[in-house]
């Protein structure tokens, strides 16, 4: 952000006097209600820093680090003492006080729109740092940023800038500074993701395209237990040297039947060919179970991928596929419903059968079950802790239950009440009471 720009969105932001609520939104996103009702976006990423408006931001998580709990308590619902830009600096200092159950507080929350070394950062009366978006080791840049050490200030220098665009209309700025990345960023993780889902389907595919044929394991199967039984009914004919026999089946007909290399004698061959016919068996039974997971899996994907191409906004993305934290691998345990995280809330889908009933019975009686009105659809759960659930959240689980159950467009009704409210009839079959009903267009 360039500072002529900083400058006159700052004259534009002295006309608020109070702060009603803070806190962060993304993870280098701080979102700050002036006002009761003015809400405005301090994004800190790192190169790109900007301050932006926008209506209906998706959170997709609270966060609650030391930085969070600080920046809460020491700003909501506090007075505005000051705003100004330091001196030869992109440097924008908030001065409040608030009263806390003991005395009256000041702090001050400093945004450094700074290039590499953007950062947001809370500092006493006297100038230490009680928290900071980014701490900075002495060893990484001259200028320190630790909790409990005095802040060191920054040198003032000249800015040769090109003219500021803000003009007249700030607020109108403020929504062009969001709308103008907006686009660039959506089509370039709406990408990202749909490649990575189809990487993810392509795999799957050739697991699916390399599972043996049920028919032909059930034909080597028959033909194995024939063997072993023809094998052990005519132990006095078999050679301890051969490895390969002619013997007469049941019915008369030559059969030629291949020993196994390990048999030391013809009962045990015998006894490999029966287990080897069991094995065979059992493969084949089970082979339907993972041809079915495959395809659920290929399934869902393909509906994410749906789903993500028709987002409009990126934080809408971020919600469906969340960026991966990279921790050790642990053995997942493998659950047929996927879960979404919005504003805090947990929100879980059925991907099939299996996820649908695995929701009813893991459900709990005050949280929210949703339904597509007369049609086989997936269930979502919204897990309420007690809470009450904001619109955005009831809106975007319905929108969900839509988008992962059906293909053709068309405008759909979406059933959701308690989940007190909802009895299990057989399966995923159920009854329920005492619902609202919303309208989809898919």
């Amino acid at each position: 952000m360039k500072r002529n720009e900083l400058l006159e969105v700052t004259k534009y932001l002295q006309k608020y006097r109070s702060i009603t609520s803070i806190g962060r939104v993304e993870d280098s996103i701080i979102k700050i209600v002036f006002n009761k009702d003015e809400a405005i976006f301090f994004d800190m990423k790192r190169g790109d820093s900007h301050i932006f408006k926008k209506e209906h931001f998706r959170r997709a998580k609270l966060y609650n680090a030391p930085f969070d709990v600080i920046l809460y308590k020491r700003f909501s619902r506090s007075h505005i003492n000051s705003l100004e830009v330091v001196e030869g600096n992109r440097i924008l200092r908030l001065h409040v006080s608030s009263n806390s159950s003991y005395k009256a507080q000041s702090t001050i929350l400093q945004f450094e729109f700074t290039g590499r070394n953007t950062n947001a950062i809370i500092l006493d009366e006297n100038e230490v740092v009680l928290e900071a978006l980014r701490h900075i080791d002495s060893s990484v840049s001259y200028r320190s940023i630790k909790v409990g050490e005095e802040l060191e200030v920054l040198p003032p220098r000249e800015f040769k800038e090109s003219p500021s665009c803000v003009g007249e209309n700030v607020d109108a700025y403020l929504k062009n500074e969001y709308e103008k990345r907006a686009l660039l960023r959506l089509n370039s993780i709406k990408n990202q993701k749909l490649i990575a889902l189809q990487k993810k389907i392509d795999k799957l595919q050739k697991l699916f395209d390399r599972l043996d044929d049920e028919e032909e394991l059930l034909r080597k199967s028959e033909k194995y237990k024939l063997w072993g039984t023809l094998v052990l009914s005519n132990i006095h004919k078999v050679k301890a040297y051969e490895n390969i026999i002619k013997l007469d089946d049941f019915e008369g007909n030559k059969v030629e039947i291949t020993l196994p290399k390990e048999a030391r004698s013809a009962s045990e061959a015998g006894n490999i060919l029966f287990d080897s016919s069991k094995k065979l068996k059992r493969k084949a039974k089970s082979l339907y179970k993972e041809r079915e997971n495959l395809n659920d899996k290929i399934a869902f994907f393909k509906k994410m991928q749906r789903a993500v191409e028709k987002c409009d906004d990126e934080s809408e993305i971020n919600i469906l596929l969340p960026r991966q934290k990279q921790t050790k691998k642990a053995k997942k345990e493998i659950k047929h419903y996927e879960t979404f995280f919005m504003e805090g809330f947990k929100i879980m889908l059925g991907k099939n059968e299996k996820g649908n009933i695995e929701l009813l019975k893991e459900s709990k009686k005050r949280d929210i079950w949703f339904h597509i009105k007369g049609i086989p659809s997936s269930h979502v759960i919204i897990r309420t802790d007690k809470s009450s659930v904001p619109q955005s959240v009831l809106d975007f689980a319905a929108k969900i239950c839509v988008e992962f159950s059906v293909t053709k467009k068309g405008t759909y009704l979406v059933d959701y009440t308690q989940r007190r409210n909802v009895t299990v009839k057989n399966g995923a079959n159920v009854e329920y009471v005492e619902y609202k009903t919303m309208y989809f267009e898919e």
